[in-house]
């Protein structure tokens, strides 16, 4: 029986099978061990939806693997699709594995049964015609309950939508709460159908990435030493951007225990945060780093320049580094000198009035505390910039890309998971953003890339956002939806 068992169900994970619809070709396969349900997903956007319509313990996976170009382009030019004639495409696709899946369960199962029971037979234990029949029969009974329980029942009317790739508009979140009639609900997807139909139809808006430079954003390590593979795989060798917070208190102690960050990237940029100090800094500096502040870069010697020259070139790019009015200094003991209502006004003050100057002649600002920006991007929205502008920033722990106009804000979220062994008690994941942008005729961002990796299970996500596409007419930055006002803890 266990024998049995075993072949029948590592058959049903194992089988899959494709079959051309005639709008794409899908993967038909099932995973077993979850709760019922037909699941339909499309990775060209990251984004699928789920019906709990099947009463087995398993998930039938509907995985879109490739798209018809043809039909994308009706879609496109007429707003509609044949959605009965998809549907039978469908359900006859579904019925065709179904009916080679059973096969197959059944042939691996009662092969393997069988297998185990001339193995095991012997003269003092069962008869070898009563073991086969066993196997036989549990065989037949996987058959019965596949036939019984795995085909979807009942009306799909209950969609759980899911979503990462922003390119989906996010209404689709909206849907699965809000109570609407079926008939608007069908004209809500028309919608969805038709913006991914001209997503994919119509790419003369976006340029290809395959040859475009990229830099990695990362800040608040918090000492988290166990992350720093993942940043260095992530990084591959090229810049890093590390915006502050890459200690607890920028003791000497936590400097030598992260000398190796300094090799990460080619070259490795800092700028502190309001958890790094003054010897963390001059440390940075005499290894190799390349430590930024409001007059420019310090020299081996841990020094600031004797001339201010706060732009410096990294990777064809202009990049300036405003370090943390909250660091921390070794004359007062590396005491915390964060105040829990975040920057004065004086601050955001000083800050535009170092970086005034500089509108039109950097590329990227590296800042670690969001708040800063407030007065900075009210005058930016006042006299928009002529060239993209983009600020990397930490502190929050919350990964997010926001746009407007010319000026992008890219916070990569925590790459140390909120600090070592995620002592902080909440759950963040490790977080890291990658830009993506060209130097040809200037600076001319592409994308940002957010990725999130869960540091219990292993399981990432990546979430792009296409910066060469005019941001959304209505989209404004403001400096409380970049995260607002973090504690000093963070």
């Amino acid at each position: 029986m266990a024998g049995t068992l075993a072949g029948g169900v590592g058959a049903l994970a194992l089988y899959g099978q494709d079959e051309q619809l005639s709008v794409g070709q899908v993967r038909l396969s099932v995973e077993p061990f979850h709760r019922g349900a037909l699941d339909v997903y499309v990775p060209l956007v990251d984004w699928g939806v789920r019906y709990r319509a099947i009463r087995l313990p398993v998930r039938l996976q509907v995985d879109v693997r490739t798209v018809d170009r043809d039909a994308v382009k009706r879609v496109a030019e007429q707003g509609r699709l044949d959605a009965r004639r998809v549907q039978a495409e469908a359900r006859d696709a579904i019925a065709s594995y179904f009916r080679a899946l059973i096969l197959v369960v059944a042939v691996s199962g009662a092969l393997v049964g069988l297998l185990v029971a001339a193995a095991v037979r012997s003269r003092a234990g069962p008869r070898l015609r009563w073991t086969s029949g066993t196997a036989v029969g549990v065989s037949v009974l996987l058959v019965v309950a596949l036939v019984v329980l795995m085909p979807p029942r009942g009306a799909l009317d209950r969609p759980q939508y899911y979503a990462f790739g922003p390119d989906i508009p996010r209404a689709l979140g909206v849907l699965e709460d809000a109570q609407r009639s079926a008939g608007v609900l069908d004209q809500e997807l028309d919608a969805q159908l038709v913006g991914l139909a001209r997503l994919v139809s119509d790419p003369a808006r976006r340029q290809s990435l395959d040859r475009a430079s990229r830099l990695t954003v990362a800040s608040d390590l918090h000492n988290n030493v166990l992350a720093l593979p993942i940043l260095q795989r992530v990084a591959d060798g090229g810049p890093v951007l590390f915006v502050g917070d890459l200690t607890d208190r920028g003791s000497p102690l936590e400097g030598r225990l992260l000398e190796r960050v300094v090799g990460l990237g080619r070259p490795f940029v800092f700028v502190t945060g309001n958890h790094d100090s003054d010897t963390l800094s001059r440390s940075l500096a005499r290894r190799g780093a390349l430590v930024l502040g409001a007059d420019g870069p310090l020299g081996r010697d841990g020094r600031p320049p004797a001339t201010p020259r706060p732009v410096v070139r990294v990777a064809g790019l202009r990049v300036a580094g405003y370090g943390d009015p909250f660091v921390r200094l070794r004359a007062e003991d590396y005491r915390d000198r964060y105040d829990d209502a975040g920057p004065s006004a004086a601050d955001q003050e000083r800050f535009w009035t170092w970086l005034e100057p500089l509108v039109g002649k950097v590329d990227v600002v590296l800042v670690h505390e969001p708040q800063m920006l407030a007065v900075a991007l009210q005058r930016l929205r006042e006299r928009p910039p002529r060239r993209p502008l983009v600020f990397a920033v930490g502190h929050t722990h919350r990964a997010l890309v926001r746009r407007e106009g010319r000026v992008t804000v890219v916070n990569g979220g925590s790459v140390g998971a909120g600090g070592t062994g995620g002592l902080s008690g909440e759950a963040t994941p490790v977080g890291i953003a990658r830009l993506l942008f060209r130097t040809t005729d200037g600076f001319d961002p592409l994308a940002a890339d957010l990725v999130s990796i869960d540091p219990g299970t292993g399981s990432s996500t990546a979430q792009r956002e296409r910066l060469d596409v005019p941001a959304d007419e209505d989209s404004r930055l403001d400096p409380q939806a970049l995260g607002g006002v973090a504690s000093g803890g963070e």
